[in-house]
């Protein structure tokens, strides 16, 4: 049986996320920035392991890219509670694509999808519950 302690990156982004999101008050322009540069880490991991010469790796990780730049910067356009849902949405979003990476085991080594799946889905989590208390 695995215990947390034994799930090193899910502990480390556990950790992580309580350090970032410890304070209830996300800074919706940071965390944008942040979506927006998750998916440079795949492109760079997969540069690094060879995987983006795969058939349609390199434009699978291009077009995480561009749509989840495109909803950092729609949340940075919106204000209030409708930019912290979209941020949501998309920390949730990446969350996913962490999930499929760590599945397929391809492009990022999978502790790396691990904790980011988990710290992502911590964000989201962070942004929806910033949204229940503010209104």
């Amino acid at each position: 049986m695995h215990t947390l302690a034994h799930r090193r990156p899910t502990l480390i982004a556990l950790v992580l996320a309580g350090l970032t999101f410890v304070d209830g008050r996300p800074a919706p322009e940071f965390l944008a920035g942040v979506l927006a540069a998750m998916p440079l880490f795949y492109l760079l991991f997969g540069a690094f392991r060879s995987e983006l010469r795969r058939p349609g790796v390199l434009a699978g990780q291009l077009a995480g890219l561009v749509g989840f730049a495109a909803v950092a910067l729609s949340a940075v356009l919106l204000d209030g509670a409708t930019a912290l849902l979209v941020l949501a949405a998309g920390w949730l979003g990446h969350a996913v694509w962490d999930a499929v990476h760590y599945a397929r085991a391809r492009v990022v080594p999978r502790p790396w999808s691990e904790w980011c799946g988990v710290f992502d889905a911590c964000g989201a989590l962070a942004l929806l519950l910033a949204v229940a208390v503010t209104g």
